[in-house]
């Protein structure tokens, strides 16, 4: 029986904000795990954490980053990065001090991690390259899919698909209180996204509870098991670029509040570098110990 570093991560508290659990397992200098081992192992955390991380050594970064949700591997995973990249950073004396970390992934290539734990107690994670996939789904099908009327959907900006790391439908919803109270069934809405070349759903308001952040998010991933992630990085990417395509927002530092009215809202950050969007925020360490299989 072999035994590895485990921990279980929150990413994205604030306050007293619960964030969104990722579990980590960190892999020593040239151990590896394989799909099924790995695939197993997120199979056994279903309904204890959205997704699992397996950190590893890396011959061309500081470390590579492997995704997996207890369905399948992800192509990658926001809040996962930041839990995983946040602990990593914070607890090796090589990575505490440098400002800017190369991190592997399996899917998406090599991508730059932004240390900003003096300043802001924070990561930021460059998000990967926007895809602008389009869609002509119509605001009549989105509502009907998330079990909303059609009205609750703003016709001011457009619903739109993009990839920043998983396809992300975006949808406009007209005020705060839809928005929040917004429950759909997941069984109906993961064949939605299956039939729809979507991973996952970002749902929006412009209205916001706390007038410091720029946009109430939610978002839903039937797809990998669970109706809801409560704090997400891969789809405030998606909706930082359908942000700036829809003038928006001009790409300086903000802040989205995410979640349903059964919780206290999570809080993401957003920045761009060059012609990158950057997402970040700060994580908890839950459970930490040794991982045996």
């Amino acid at each position: 029986m072999k035994k590895y570093g485990y921990k279980k991560i929150d990413a994205f508290t604030s306050n007293k904000s619960l964030g969104n659990p990722a579990a980590c397992i960190y892999l020593k200098e040239n151990e590896n795990l394989s799909h099924s081992k790995m695939l197993n192992i997120a199979k056994e955390h279903k309904g204890f954490v959205s997704e699992f991380v397996f950190c590893s050594s890396s011959l061309e970064a500081d470390c590579k980053l492997t995704y997996y949700s207890s369905e399948c591997e992800v192509d990658f995973c926001g809040h996962g990065t930041i839990a995983c990249m946040y602990d990593l950073i914070k607890n090796t004396e090589s990575l505490l001090f440098k400002s800017e970390i190369l991190m592997d992934t399996n899917k998406k290539g090599i991508l730059t991690v932004y240390n900003e734990l003096r300043d802001q107690d924070a990561v930021y994670i460059t998000a990967p390259k926007p895809i602008y996939i389009g869609t002509n789904i119509t605001a009549k099908e989105a509502a009907e899919n998330l079990g909303i009327s059609v009205e609750s959907i703003s016709d001011k900006y457009p619903i739109d698909l993009i990839n920043a790391g998983l396809p992300t439908l975006i949808v406009p919803i007209s005020n705060l209180k839809d928005e929040i109270n917004i429950f759909p069934d997941i069984k109906k809405l993961e064949e939605f996204c299956n039939n729809n070349g979507m991973d996952i759903i970002l749902i929006y308001s412009t209205e916001v509870k706390d007038n410091k952040n720029i946009a109430h998010t939610r978002v839903f991933s039937p797809k990998f098991g669970y109706l809801e992630d409560p704090a997400t990085g891969s789809g405030n990417s998606a909706f930082a670029y359908y942000m700036l395509k829809n003038n928006m927002w001009d790409g300086n530092p903000v802040s989205i509040e995410q979640g349903g009215i059964d919780r206290i809202f999570n809080i993401v950050k957003l920045a761009t570098k060059g012609s990158n969007v950057i997402f970040g925020g700060s994580a908890t360490v839950k459970i930490s110990g040794e991982y045996y299989l």
